[in-house]
């Protein structure tokens, strides 16, 4: 039985803790926080309760996958899991509104071109088509298999782009969101569709690769799907998970170390001076400032700048969320997420990519049917987010810059919303600062997923490290971030720890 000792109780982490107790490790997670579940918790008062983080899982097969290999039993046994339809609703600038179906591709068709027009649906269909092919050629080596020592291969874009005649400068194809956008989908509308998901990815749409279609594809093709009661719930039932299979949890222990003897990891050492030893440590958090021993030699792929500690200032994007207890009872109409499109998306990426805040910012709305979020009927939790400059470019500890950027997000989703303002009760505001200074990631950063592409510059770094007997889970490491990749991130881990150097990957 070997000793593992896990650093910090993220998604990821505690998906690792629960695999390797079942494989018969002897387990221990330790947290400086006094709570598990990292960025995915939960506010409440006066009986309103919001999630703080994701709102909403895609890819629920991971944590399916999850609760059968630590406990034969489904993921539905523990939480009330359930799709969202329609999937999401979208308000452009032009006062165009649809409502996208559920995991349904001919009704995602059908309802563009009802509302913006014939041929749009059949664009998005042909477009989601090339994701597809995407998704099937990255699948493996970017979701269930370790970061390939040979890692170069996947900065080819797995994209099948169209090939464009462009006036004056020949046959071209996409290589970007963007110009997936302008030449494929050939309507400002559904260019903004698809900016606004790698934005809410975090990814710049004017720079990502093309391969980023995939996101769409995902979410569209799987479904979205809500926890009820919020997403802590479903950090709540991993967490349990970990505990009935015997994973010791130390809170408010902060690691300031890891402790490295003959050129691997032999423990933790916490900041009383405690040092616990381990034959293995996983690092839930970016490990780069706690250990001496360089972790990435020239060659492998490097630290992303959100980590903290690892590269530098803070340059991947945050989230700014308002959260809105408002009076009057929730329209049984309702979507359960709306996006409201910024007027002009390509503006909006430069002024957050150059760290300065958005005049006019796209901003998602998430609105719940589930009476556990509200005090009673008459009530209404609403959570507003937009993607953000991270702290330090800007200065988000500004309690009135604060207070006026959640009067740009309360203003510009009036149209979809009507009445807002005036049914505000109270308003709780989080910003990159409050992220920066619970998780710990610079500037409040919020990991992208991996990517092929470009060259392997969205890709994270491997699981595996140089220091022999350290591995890396959750967002900052390969597959990157977003729920379902820390899960895989932690299946992962686990899989290299039991299996070793024959691990292959996921099955």
């Amino acid at each position: 039985m070997a000793r593992i000792a896990v650093i910090g109780a993220g998604m990821g982490a505690m998906a690792a803790a629960a695999r390797l107790a079942v494989a018969g490790q002897r387990v221990t997670v330790y947290e400086r926080a006094a709570t598990y579940g990292g960025s995915v918790g939960r506010f409440e008062r006066d009986g309103f309760v919001f999630d703080t983080g994701p709102g909403l899982l895609h890819l629920p097969a991971v944590y399916r996958d999850l609760f059968v290999k630590t406990g034969k039993e489904p993921l539905e046994s523990r939480v009330r899991l359930g799709q969202v339809d329609p999937a999401s609703r979208h308000v452009f600038a032009d006062g165009t509104d649809v409502r996208l179906p559920n995991a349904s591709r001919g009704g995602v068709v059908s309802a563009l071109d009802t509302a913006l027009g014939a041929g749009a649906g059949e664009r998005w269909g042909e477009f989601l088509g090339r994701a597809r092919d995407a998704w099937d050629r990255s699948r493996r080596p970017l979701l269930e298999e370790p970061l390939w020592a040979d890692w170069r291969v996947l900065g080819r874009d797995p994209y099948p782009a169209v090939r464009q005649r462009r006036l004056l400068r020949g046959a071209r194809r996409a290589t970007t969101v963007a110009e997936i956008g302008a030449w494929e989908l050939a309507d400002p509308r559904l260019a903004a569709l698809l900016d606004g998901y790698a934005l809410s990815y975090g990814l710049d749409p004017r720079h990502a690769p093309a391969s980023a279609a995939l996101l769409p594809y995902l979410e569209q093709t799987f479904g979205s799907w809500y926890v009820g009661g919020g997403m802590r719930e479903l950090a709540r039932a991993v967490y349990e998970r970990c505990l009935a299979r015997r994973v010791e949890f130390v809170f408010g222990a902060e690691v300031t170390r890891i402790v490295e003897k003959d050129g691997a990891a032999t423990g933790i050492e916490l900041a009383d001076g405690t040092v616990a030893e381990a034959d293995h440590v996983v690092a839930g958090i970016a490990p780069g400032p706690l250990v001496e021993w360089r972790l990435d030699a020239d060659g492998d792929v490097r630290p992303s700048a959100g980590e903290a500690g690892e590269a530098g200032e803070a340059t991947a994007p945050g989230r700014f969320t308002v959260l809105l207890a408002l009076r009057g009872a929730r329209d049984p109409g309702a979507a359960h997420r709306t996006v409201v499109h910024s007027p002009d998306g390509s503006a909006e990426a430069a002024e957050i990519f150059a760290g300065r805040t958005a005049a006019r910012p796209t901003v998602t709305v998430l609105r719940p049917d589930d009476t556990a979020t509200r005090p009673d009927d008459g009530h209404e939790a609403v959570t507003l987010t937009a993607t953000v400059a991270p702290q330090g470019p800007v200065d988000w500890s500004d309690a009135a810059l604060r207070e006026r950027y959640a009067d740009v997000l309360v203003a510009a989703v009036g149209a979809a919303v009507p009445e807002i303002a005036e049914r505000i009760v109270w308003r709780e505001v989080r910003t990159p600062a409050d992220t920066a200074a619970l998780t710990g990631a610079a500037g409040g950063c919020v990991p992208a997923p991996a990517l092929a592409g470009a060259e392997g510059r969205m890709l994270l770094p491997g699981n595996s490290t140089r220091l022999s007997g350290l591995y890396r889970a959750g967002g900052w490491a390969h597959p990157g971030g977003g729920l379902a990749h820390a899960g895989m991130s932690g299946a992962l881990v686990a899989g290299l720890i039991v299996e070793g150097a024959d691990f292959r990957g996921s099955q």
